[in-house]
């Protein structure tokens, strides 16, 4: 039997989503009302949003870093 990947769908995600998303992600855990399970699964999720993220503003910036070496 194969396992489907809970996060699977960030991969196709914007900046805006994966962050709103993220955010949604950190206020359940902080309401602490979860089992433990289900704050695992939470967290691994918010690991790859937050990763997501960070890939996002990385490319922004090398764009922005190219844009400005054209322009000098």
């Amino acid at each position: 039997m194969t396992e489907k990947n809970p996060n699977a769908d960030i991969a196709e995600m914007t900046y805006e989503q994966a962050r709103d998303e993220l955010t949604k992600v950190l206020n359940e855990l902080e309401q602490g009302s979860v089992t433990l399970d289900q704050s695992m699964a939470l967290w691994q999720r918010g690991e790859v949003l937050a990763q997501k993220c960070e890939e996002w503003l990385t490319g922004a910036r090398a764009k922005l870093d190219e844009v400005l070496k054209k322009k000098d």
